[in-house]
């Protein structure tokens, strides 16, 4: 009987530990620098008698999308979206065969594309959002999003966000942040998902946004997405919307790339305890491995600035158990 119990002790303690270690908040991260920074620093502000003690209302968090809470290679997500949305409308718009970036993009020629650098992802953005209102156009995104593939991972995209950064999202929640998505991507775009898949508002995305115009339509007040770029959310831009949308400096801030920049300098040197980190796509056999040289979410003087200002680059290949998600 002694030994039967005996067994059933141990048997009891593995069950426990094996359910410890899958609730545990950061379970998709290995010990080391950049989990332990994300730990001390919530231990930190949280702790009423410490002398780093931050306030729930000032505990805010902001957080870039493409590159870092999902995938953006081979291309942004919005931007696959945008190439669709010009191929299903092209019948309709004949004279588009005259504009080479709206061709290239009907015939899929990346080259002409790539080489249109930001100017022309923009132009590709303004003539296939908008035209109706924001609810239309969000349900059109929930619809691809519903359907479309990844080229190279056959999931969702919606699937493919990063398990690790979707544990740091719930950490902080857990502890009394409030978690922004603040991404040079579209607003009315991020919006359609962010609650579904992230835990966060609508009205917690900041991003970039065309122009939008009151109307009364068949007796009804509507609003109407305009071909007009109203606010670019990128870069130097980061600070301003976070100001104009957020109206406070965050004290932690997560990007991966030069476009994150500014929002990491603007979060990092305020006052008090300040948490700024960089995620490294090295991992080419899960993910993808690039920096210096991508053409989507290049990371260069970000990364040469981190050691001087304290920022913690996320080594993603040996920092994370899991990329992403389990397949369903």
């Amino acid at each position: 009987m002694r030994r039967f119990s005996h067994v059933l002790f141990i048997a009891g303690a593995l069950v426990f530990s094996a359910v410890s270690a899958i609730c545990a908040p950061l379970a998709s991260w290995n010990d080391g620098p950049a989990k332990q920074a994300i730990e001390t620093f919530v231990k930190k502000v949280t702790d009423p008698d410490g002398k780093d003690f931050v306030s729930p209302e000032q505990r805010i968090a902001v957080f870039d999308n493409d590159g870092t809470l999902w995938v953006e290679q081979p291309m942004y997500t919005q931007l696959a979206f945008a190439l669709d949305r010009v191929r299903q409308l092209a019948p309709q718009h004949p004279e588009w065969q005259e504009n080479p970036l709206l061709k290239a993009a009907i015939e899929g020629d990346m080259k002409t594309l790539a080489a249109s650098g930001d100017k022309g992802l923009l132009e590709l953005v303004t003539v296939t959002h908008a035209g109706m209102s924001p609810a239309a156009f969000q349900q059109i995104v929930t619809d691809w999003l519903a359907s479309a593939e990844h080229p190279r991972f056959k999931r969702r995209y919606t699937d493919l966000v990063y398990q690790p950064m979707l544990e740091v999202l719930a950490y902080l929640r857990e502890n009394g942040f409030t978690t922004y998505v603040v991404s040079g991507g579209g607003i009315e775009f991020m919006r359609a998902w962010s609650d579904r898949v992230y835990g966060i508002l609508p009205a917690q995305v900041v991003g970039s946004s065309i122009k939008t115009r009151f109307e009364i339509v068949d007796g009804k007040p509507t609003l109407i997405r305009l071909p007009e770029v109203n606010f670019i959310d990128d870069g130097a831009g980061k600070p301003v919307g976070i100001n104009e949308h957020i109206g406070q400096r965050p004290i932690a801030a997560f990007g991966n790339s030069d476009g994150d920049l500014q929002m990491l300098q603007w979060t990092s040197t305020g006052a008090g305890p300040r948490l700024g980190m960089i995620v490294h796509h090295t991992d080419a056999e899960r993910e993808y491995a690039y920096d210096r040289n991508s053409h989507f979410g290049r990371l260069d003087k970000a990364m040469d600035l981190a050691p001087a200002e304290g920022w913690v680059l996320i080594d993603m290949k040996n920092d994370w158990k899991d990329v992403f998600p389990a397949a369903k």
